[in-house]
């Protein structure tokens, strides 16, 4: 388990190295243009094309999906309680907030495809439902944090580049439409250039001499990404006596380190990116010594 992890998380511990190595060729208003190219069209399109690549069966919704809206909500919850250690204007916060409950989409395909099991049908489902969910909250709590109206915010959060490539994403994977080649694969290449460009990103912006501090801040809100949230959910499963190939999923799922979309939805919005790209660097390290501990109970749990 450790070394099919390793093999997932090394290329993107890489490119963030490449960005910290690169960061003094391009200016400060180079880097926040690639940001901004990211949220506007790169990541929307890898959202899109996530979401929308595989059917999501309707049976699945009413089951799936209260289950992993709920493990987004204590995301969200928990992760309310480091405001008080965290920095003082909101918006910035609420550019670190979101890494609580966001998740590596990529990465659980690694590590649902690793167990035996797990069924790849309920992550592909579980992911379609949570995209949407996870960018109303992140960009929910990013508009309150530019003190806008709540007309303007709930415009803000409706024209959402992120919000509306998933909810375009999930419409496709409901009603199982087939789109033509020729028009999804400029989409896909767009997609395939997200994550690089937003790891290389990370690595030019994040302070890496804070990497390897956790604080108060910064242990509450990782812990409850890594620890609490994969706790929650297997101890629910223990004493419901639950079990099958939607209980290892819904795990992983929850143990999920955070997303870098996080940093560039934070820096869209000109929330701290700095801080932002920090938690999810501390994130996806420390997530090489707590996910394998949670395959390990996600096996066991599907397996009472």
């Amino acid at each position: 388990m450790l070394s099919i992890l390793l093999t997932g998380l090394l290329p993107s511990l890489l490119l963030v190295c490449l960005g910290g190595l690169v960061r003094n060729r391009l200016s400060e208003n180079a880097w926040t243009g690639l940001d901004r190219l990211n949220f506007e069209i790169l990541f929307p399109a890898l959202i899109f094309a996530t979401a929308a690549a595989r059917p999501i069966p309707l049976e699945s919704l009413a089951i799936v999906g209260p289950l992993v809206w709920m493990v987004l909500a204590l995301g969200l919850g928990i992760g309310w309680l480091a405001r008080p250690f965290g920095p003082p204007r909101f918006l910035d916060f609420a550019g670190c907030w979101q890494t609580a409950w966001r998740f590596n989409t990529a990465l659980g395909f690694v590590v649902v495809q690793a167990l035996p099991s797990a069924d790849l049908i309920y992550y592909s489902v579980t992911i379609g439902l949570a995209i949407p969910v996870a960018n109303v909250f992140a960009v929910s709590a990013l508009s309150r944090g530019e003190g806008l109206s709540a007309g303007t915010a709930a415009r803000k959060i409706a024209l959402n580049p992120f919000l509306l490539a998933s909810l375009a994403g999930v419409a496709v994977g409901v009603s199982q439409i087939s789109i033509p080649a020729p028009l999804l694969a400029p989409v896909e290449l767009l997609a395939q250039a997200a994550i690089p460009v937003a790891l290389i990103s990370i690595g030019a912006t994040l302070n890496w001499k804070a990497l390897g501090k956790l604080d108060r801040f910064s242990s509450i809100i990782v812990g409850t990404k890594l620890i609490v949230l994969p706790a929650a959910v297997s101890l629910c499963a223990l004493a419901l006596g639950a079990s099958g190939p939607l209980v290892p999923v819904l795990v992983v799922f929850a143990a999920l380190p955070t997303a870098s979309a996080a940093h560039v939805l934070a820096s869209g919005f000109g929330a701290d990116r700095k801080l932002a790209a920090t938690l999810i660097a501390q994130s996806t390290l420390l997530s090489a010594a707590t996910l394998p501990i949670w395959m390990t109970v996600a096996e066991a749990l599907a397996q009472q």
